[in-house]
This record gives C-alpha cells, structure tokens and sequence, in this order.
C-alpha cells in the first residue's frame, strides 16, 4: 500500500484549519473562477461555464486573491499552506503587473478552443451532455473576443503575430474538429442549436482575425520582454526558485557545455568521420514506417515499464498500460505525441491515452518522410521515457493515492516536467537499451534543445539576447534545425520560464546525490524516486524539505 500523507507535520487542528481553508478556496474562488480547468481535473459542475475574460472579472479576481493571501497568510506555515500562497501570488503577479490579459492576444482565441477541447477530450458523460455543455460555453465565447478587443492595448507585436498565426487552426477546429467529436450525436433539437452555437463562434474569430490583422497589428509596439525582476519573481512564486538570475545563467551555461560536450564524443563514437550535426541526421532516417509507429511505441513502452519493475527504479502503482492510440482528429494540430491522462477528481472517464499523431496517408512521400525524422528510434525511446514510464504516466499514477487536495491540484512546472526529463537521461543512466551510444546521442540532442530554452528564456526576458539571437542560439549551441529554432523562441517570448525542464533535472539530480550522502550504505533508488514522487507535484523545495528535513539550496 502507498503511503499518501503528503502534508508536514502539523498539529490536528493546525490541519484540520488549513484544510478547511483549502476546501473553501477551491470551492468558492478556484474552480468557478477557472471552469476549463475545472473540467480537467474532473469537476464537472462547471461544465457549461467559462472564464470572465473582461477587466471587470480581472479586478474582481484579484480584489478576491488579496483577501484569500491575507487567510492563508495568518495559518501556521507549512508546505502545503506555502504551496497555496505561492499560487495567489503567482496569479496575482501576472494579474496586476505582467497583465498578459492586456498584451497577449492569442490568450482570448487560443483560451475559447481549449475550452471547448476539455468537453471534447474525453468521455466524462453522455455525448449530448458534453454538447449540451459546450453549447453552452460557445454562447459566451463572442463575449471572450469582445472582451478581447476592450483589454488588448499595444501588444507585442510577436504576440499578435502568433495570434493571427494561429487563427485559421482556431477557426479550423470549430468548422472541422468540433462537429466530428459529436458525430454520434443523432437529437436534432441538440444539434440545431450546437449549428448556431458554434457557427456564432466561427464568425466571432473571423471578426477578430481581421481585426488583429488590419486595427491592432499596426498598433502593436509593445515590449514582451518581462525584466530582470518580474522574471525573478515568476520563478520564486511559480517555482519557489529564488536564486540569483545571473547564478542560474551560470548554471545553464554550465550544463550546456557538458552536455554539448557529450553530445560531441558520442557522436564520435558512431562516426568519427562526421561532425555532429551530420551523425544525428542519419540517425533522424533510422525510424519505423508510419503504420508501423504505433507498435514500435507500445514495445518501446512495455519493454521499459519491464525494465523499471526488473531493476527496481521506481515502484509503479497500477499494472494497467496507458492506452495507445492514434491522436484523435481535434487533437493532432497540438502535438505529435501526448499523455492524456484524467484529472485527479474525474470518477468517469478514467482511461489514460498514450496519443502517438501520426502523417496523413494524403501527404507527398516526401513530406512523410521529413515528418517521420520527427520518430526516430531515439526519438521514440525519449518520447516513451518522457510521457509514460517512468515520465508523466507513473507520476500521474501516484498522484492518484494522495490525501492532500492541495497537492493533488496545485504543483510546479520544475516537478512535473523537471521529473519527466530527468527520467530520460536517468533511464539511460541505469543501463536501458546497453548503452547505445545512438540512444543517447538522441537523449543528449533533447537535452540541449532544453539547454537552450533555459538561457533564452532569461536573456531574451533580461534583455540580453534579442528574437534573432535566439534563432540563432538554439541552432548553433542546442544543435536544433531552423524550423524548430524559430518556433522555439516564438514560444520563449510568452513563456518566459520554460527553463523548468533543465531546472527542475538539475534540482532533482542534485536532490537525489544529497539524499544518497544522508542514506549512505543504505541508499536505494527506487526508495528515492517513491519518495520523491510520494510527494505529489510541488516545487523541489517542498520534496527536498521532505525528503532531508531541511531547508538547504536546491541547486
């Protein structure tokens, strides 16, 4: 049986109190404030209610959020208590002083279809009630663009760029998308009213594509850089990070050129003949054909979950395999590969899916081709170690046997995803797949594609590093291809602190080497890694404070 006490040590009624608070946070300001995520993590009483995108619910949110920090802020400190002011904090930084909601025109667009796609997603209920429910969000979806149009004043001239970028897939996926998710849907009624609904929605993004295109893009000279400060106080509320931000530039440098380092003599050692950059384009043609992508996934997937139980490197709570699909239709604009896991509170739909996107059997061999670089064997090893075993799948498995509602709901980027790439090198590093120097060529290549997303992210956001440098950054110190280059530091400009992946490895490695130094002889990794991912998904702080019974630095 998992232990699930997560909390640090209170007294009963210290806990009984902040756990009281807790419950009346997430019932009376979290989920009717958020219903999108609502949906997600299983809470379905806000099914058919969305966001208030305008400044009025801005104001109202953050007049809310100051009296809740003042609640919290008079409890006795603990972990989870900190966790949940961390979370005010962080939301009322980018409410009052980042003001996103003011700069970022794709938050309204790209905020309405993801709020349709949690109804769509999975199979919570009967497919007219999930209609019934997203009839009634895309009521208010014109509203969102309306809102839009009153909030957005000057705006980096990137982000509405990638705003209009990314319109016709918005749009695209109400025409398309959305009314193939309900083809099993036969009441005429229902439908009828999903045709207006939804045809409301298409012709309120077509209004506001022009609108971004010919009022607001020549009006678009903003500054999307966050400054030294606000980027600090992003990554101590968001992560609990409070080091220095020209310490981390060291930090990041540092393990760039390591792993830059490896990545050349592990080339060497396939090639010698051939520079880096020619080795691991030959081993972006050593991929399966595309019908047979799925079961090279799913043996990828049971040979590692085998490999975990024989060699004892993480206990795994549930027998049961995430299911391995092809990406469903609405899905495959966002990803080639995905864990869709169900939310912490989601009693019906309880499946989780390994979704794989695989090429459209219309496209040109050649563009197949090109696409399937994108599978290569390492590739498919990294992606499979990432997304599920012993990646976001295990973790999500433990999740599952927390007490703490806190915990189960509220976490960090540096944990879940900090988590996921450290088990793509640590996997390695225990021996999977004998040491194949290709396996981690690929392994390494991943690396410093996070590598270069952490030092971009602070220089870009510090003004040290413009867009072009960027670019260029990433295709000569993260050995990444143009394309990919681009849209990596088009993302780098609204999120800001995608230096979490390396981070939160880095904080966990050197977690795990001082929790071996208190253990000594009597160390173990898989009684790390239950112990680590025992603590849910907060920042390393918290698991580090767990785990050693001390405040020392995470890195």
């Amino acid at each position: 049986m998992l232990l699930a006490s997560t909390t640090s040590q209170l007294n009963a009624q210290a806990q009984k109190q902040l756990d009281a608070l807790a419950d009346r946070f997430f019932d009376e300001y979290y989920f009717p404030n958020n219903p999108t995520t609502a949906t997600s993590d299983g809470i379905h009483k806000y099914d058919g209610q969305l966001e208030d995108y305008s400044k009025a619910g801005v104001v109202k949110r953050a007049s809310a959020l100051h009296d809740w920090e003042g609640q919290f802020a008079k409890l006795p400190q603990s972990d989870d208590r900190d966790l949940v002011l961390s979370y005010i904090r962080a939301s009322l930084l980018e409410l009052e002083t980042i003001r996103e909601w003011t700069k970022n025109p794709d938050n309204y667009s790209s905020g309405i279809t993801s709020s349709a796609f949690t109804i769509m997603a999975r199979k919570f209920a009967p497919p007219e009630q999930r209609l019934q429910s997203l009839i009634e969000r895309e009521k208010q979806m014109p509203k969102v663009l309306a809102d839009a149009r009153e909030n957005l004043s000057n705006p980096p001239r990137i982000y509405n760029e990638i705003a209009i970028e990314q319109l016709p897939g918005n749009i695209d996926f109400f025409k398309t998308d959305v009314p193939l998710a309900f083809k099993e849907v036969k009441d005429r009624k229902l439908l009828a009213e999903f045709k207006t609904s939804n045809q409301a929605v298409i012709a309120a993004l077509q209004q506001y594509e022009a609108y971004l295109k010919k009022d607001l893009l020549p009006n678009s000279n903003g500054d999307f850089r966050l400054g030294a400060d606000n980027f600090a106080k992003k990554l101590l509320y968001e992560e609990m990070v409070d080091i220095p931000l020209d310490r981390l530039l060291q930090i990041g440098f540092a393990n760039l050129r390591e792993n830059q380092q490896k990545l050349r003599e592990t080339a060497a050692k396939i090639d010698p003949s051939k520079t880096p950059q020619q080795v691991l384009a030959d081993l972006e043609k050593d991929h399966p054909a595309p019908d047979q992508l799925l079961a090279a996934f799913r043996e990828t997937v049971t040979k590692l979950r085998d490999y975990i139980i024989e060699h004892k490197i993480v206990t795994i709570p549930s027998p049961v395999l995430p299911i391995l699909e092809e990406t469903p239709p609405f899905m495959r604009a966002l990803t080639f590969a995905s864990m869709d896991t169900p939310g912490p509170y989601e009693s019906v739909a309880k499946e989780a899916f390994f979704n794989v996107t695989l090429p459209e059997k219309n496209w040109p061999k050649a563009q197949i081709e090109d696409y399937m670089h994108s599978f290569n064997r390492g590739t498919i090893l990294s992606t499979a170690d990432h997304e599920a075993y012993p990646g976001h799948y295990v973790q999500f498995l433990w999740v599952q046997h927390l007490d703490s509602k806190i915990r189960k709901l509220l976490g960090a980027n540096t944990d879940v995803e900090g988590w996921a790439h450290y088990c793509e090198q640590m996997m390695l590093d225990e021996g999977y797949a004998d040491n194949d120097p290709r396996m981690r060529l690929g392994q390494l290549q991943d690396a410093l594609l996070r590598n270069a997303r952490y030092i971009a992210g602070i220089e870009m956001h510090t003004g040290q590093m413009t867009f072009d440098q960027s670019v260029d950054f990433f295709e000569k110190e993260g050995y990444q291809p143009h394309e990919v280059a681009v849209k990596e530091t088009k993302r780098g400009t609204s999120d800001p602190t995608y230096l979490y992946y390396t981070l939160g490895k880095l904080q966990i490695l050197k977690l795990r080497e001082d929790y071996r130094k208190m253990k000594g002889a009597q160390f173990s990794l898989e009684e790390f890694h239950d112990e680590f991912l025992k603590q849910g998904y907060p920042p390393i702080k918290i698991v580090r404070h767990a785990l050693l019974g001390d405040n020392s630095p995470t890195l």
